[in-house]
């Protein structure tokens, strides 16, 4: 009989992880838990104290701080895999799975579907010839070598990549490798797990090699499947059903999407929402039931098309960004950086970008160029962030897919800043303290168009003490409105205040809020 090791791969929603593992647990099967190091120790603790002892769970060794795109993924995958073929010596199985999946067939249903062929389930395209990859990089993510995180670490990842192509060092492919590509979503067989491990045990360069690769999840496995497994042996599919909007983000389901999913023909299904807390339970419960059949009509992705074509607008089918906002979710912290002195937030945003994990991005709100992530051109409007701000800010938080997101206000917006610290994610603000000269009051004058390049001067000196006024009214709104979690950091407050200050915002350790504390002309006009 087959019996599956699921390997869960996860970054929050502690209560999720522990009650995922006891039902896929209650059937039999196994569960291998990579829970990633970027969030707190109190998370990982609760799942340790809940699951610990539980004879069907297995944590992985070490713990990874993981980031989209970098080798780290892979490597947490390795971990909670070996630790798992270690561990279960009786699971024939091994299914790839994160803590946004649900089962939509019964446990029952999937050990028959897997004892059905002798096969592996993967997504293994030849990564040149086919079309897997519609834009970007694309052989760019094997010849070059890529140490950084594009994401948290743009200007790095793209100088290091100019200066490799400028200077012609490219690399080949290990010899004997044919490079393929697919989801990273697999089920595979106990010996072709067992056969990967040793492979890699023999061959170092081939880690070596895949470790340096632009996201390597989508090649590695794949690829050492298709050179070690005959390809009569391997389905070219995933068994977890997802569909990715027009803009690459994968849908999310909801509550009355119940019977469309038990209808497709897969095992488990991504994303199912958080707060869809009837699906989840209705699923949950779907795992351990005998006897059930399942009638495929397999018109997930076509009805998907097809209503969203039309311009649906509601929760059934991922409605486009802009059309609904709704909550951050509670286990996500937004950091907003409040500063009337744009140069010195972008200035701090860009050392959080290249000195820490956290994704970090400019005046969103403002500016049209503001560090944002490809997200496909729908966020191109300012004006339509602002009217859908709390959307577009859920939109990034899945592009980094990160529990953290810090960008930049200007504190006339207290509306905007009151709106996020309302929501059910954690809000924290980190007040810019600035001195206002002269100078910066003329600067700011004709900026907002108070004054023309032509005014008077004893005009301008006039309007000098009504706008500085003004901009302190500001300072003190944004000191005094009552957020949940203010700091504040000042040119005249020191680096040790400064740095315990950005260590609270952040939660980074004291080295890293130092080093933020003491970027070079941080304060500098």
């Amino acid at each position: 009989m087959a019996r599956i090791a699921f390997i869960l791969l996860t970054h929050k929603d502690p209560q999720g992880v522990i009650d995922q593992a006891r039902r896929l647990t209650a059937t039999g099967d196994y569960v291998s838990i990579h829970f990633d190091k970027r969030a707190p120790k109190a998370m990982f603790q609760q799942i340790k104290d809940a699951l610990g002892d539980h004879p069907g769970v297995a944590f992985a060794s070490r713990r990874l701080h993981c980031g989209w795109g970098e080798w780290s993924l892979v490597a947490a995958t390795l971990e909670a895999l070996r630790a798992a073929e270690k561990a279960f010596p009786q699971a024939t199985h091994f299914y790839m799975l994160s803590g946004d999946c649900m089962p939509i067939k019964s446990a029952e249903f999937a050990r028959n579907f897997l004892e059905a062929e002798e096969c592996d389930y993967i997504e293994s395209f030849d990564f040149f010839d086919s079309d897997w990859i519609k834009t970007g990089f694309k052989e760019e993510r094997l010849i070059y070598r890529h140490w950084f995180n594009e994401r948290t670490q743009k200007w790095l990842f793209y100088t290091s990549y100019e200066l490799q192509k400028r200077f012609n060092l490219t690399r080949d492919v290990p010899k004997d490798i044919q490079v393929m590509i697919g989801s990273q979503w697999w089920c595979l067989r106990r010996q072709t797990v067992e056969a990967i491990l040793e492979l890699i045990r023999q061959r170092p360069e081939i880690v070596r090699f895949f470790s340096t690769t632009w996201i390597p999840d989508e090649t590695f496995f794949q690829t050492l499947v298709a050179h070690l497994v005959p390809r009569k042996q391997i389905r070219t599919r995933t068994l977890t059903f997802l569909i990715f909007t027009d803009y690459g983000m994968p849908v999310t389901f909801y509550n009355d999407q119940y019977d469309l999913l038990l209808r497709q023909g897969y095992l488990f299904a991504r994303k199912i929402s958080p707060e869809a807390l009837d699906l989840r339970e209705r699923l949950g419960a779907l795992w351990q039931t005998q006897g059930l059949d399942f009638a495929i009509a397999a018109e997930g992705r076509q009805l998907f098309g097809f209503l969203t074509g039309r311009g649906r607008i509601g929760r059934r089918f991922a409605p486009r960004f802009w059309e609904t906002d709704g909550s951050l979710g509670h286990e996500r912290v937004v950091h907003m950086v409040v500063a009337k002195k744009w140069h010195i937030a972008k200035r701090l945003t860009a050392a959080i970008r290249d000195r820490t994990e956290v994704p970090a991005v400019d005046y969103v709100f403002n500016e049209q160029e503001a560090n944002l992530p490809d997200m496909g051109g729908v966020a191109n409007s300012v004006g339509k962030r602002e009217r859908h701000r709390r959307a577009l800010v859920k939109l990034m938080f899945e592009q980094f897919d990160s529990r953290q997101l810090v960008f930049c206000v200007d504190p006339s917006a207290l509306a905007l800043i009151a709106d996020f610290d309302g929501d059910r994610a954690e809000t924290r603000v980190l007040f810019i303290d600035s001195r206002f000269d002269d100078d910066y009051v003329r600067g700011h004058m004709a900026r907002v168009g108070l004054v023309s390049p032509d005014a008077p001067p004893d005009m301008v000196d006039r309007l000098l003490p009504i706008m500085r006024s003004d901009l302190e009214h500001e300072a003190d709104r944004v000191k005094e409105a009552g957020f949940r979690r203010l700091s504040t950091l000042s040119e005249t407050a020191g680096t040790d205040r400064n740095a315990a200050a950005l260590a609270e915002f952040l939660d980074i350790t004291p080295d890293e809020a130092r080093a933020l504390a003491e970027t070079p002309y941080l304060f500098d006009d």
